[in-house]
């Protein structure tokens, strides 16, 4: 199995956030290792502190993957907004799909949980590279979007299907985001998990 390309970096990042051992890793220990990040997060519609509390959550449950199984840490992606998780990635089995769930239910914040786990044997170093540049392409064409206020999404790639998160302005935000996604070569699918401003959902945030 070839594990996704930023299992490295996501292995150093908790590393950063938690010098003493996993036990000890807390939000407070995350506030500070956001605070680089401060002034991005503070123009994002979720805001700082909701910023912060998503990475929080993010750091906790990639924390509890570790404790758990390193393969669960390595093979599934997090994005977290406003307290809503997305797992996506690929794992050998139910079971380990199944455990990835539950972990994240684990953790204080959560509101919910989208299940995007694929079952299979792993992707080959060729898929992970498709799959990045893709991501690559989506992060790009947002950007260069005067129509999208690219800060406020997140884009996950895995197997050609892409996960799309975020809080959306209006429906016509939305709709070129999910747009975008869905022009990009390679692409075999889109997800959308993206709210509008306005959701009933996100006024009880």
């Amino acid at each position: 199995m070839v594990n996704r390309p930023l299992g490295f970096a996501r292995a150093l990042l908790l590393t950063g956030m938690c010098i003493l051992p996993l036990s000890g890793c807390t939000p407070t220990s995350v506030v500070l290792g956001a605070g680089a990040t401060a002034g991005v997060a503070a123009f994002q519609e979720r805001g700082f502190n909701g910023a912060v509390s998503d990475t929080a959550i993010t750091a906790q449950i990639w924390q509890k993957f570790l404790a758990q199984d390193e393969k669960l840490f390595l093979d599934i992606e997090i994005e977290v907004v406003e307290g809503e998780v997305l797992l996506a990635g690929q794992v050998p089995t139910v079971a380990d799909q199944l455990e990835a769930v539950r972990l994240s239910w684990q953790v204080d914040g959560v509101k919910s949980v989208h299940n995007e786990i694929e079952i299979g044997d792993g992707l080959t170093l060729v898929d992970n590279a498709s799959d990045l540049l893709i991501t690559t392409k989506i992060k790009t064409a947002l950007m260069f979007d005067g129509d999208v206020f690219a800060i406020n999404y997140s884009v996950e790639t895995v197997n050609g299907t892409v996960h799309l998160m975020g809080i959306a302005q209006d429906d016509h935000e939305r709709s070129r985001v999910i747009s975008h996604a869905r022009d990009t070569s390679y692409v075999k699918r889109v997800v959308s998990h993206i709210r509008l401003k306005d959701d009933a959902i996100r006024q009880g945030t």
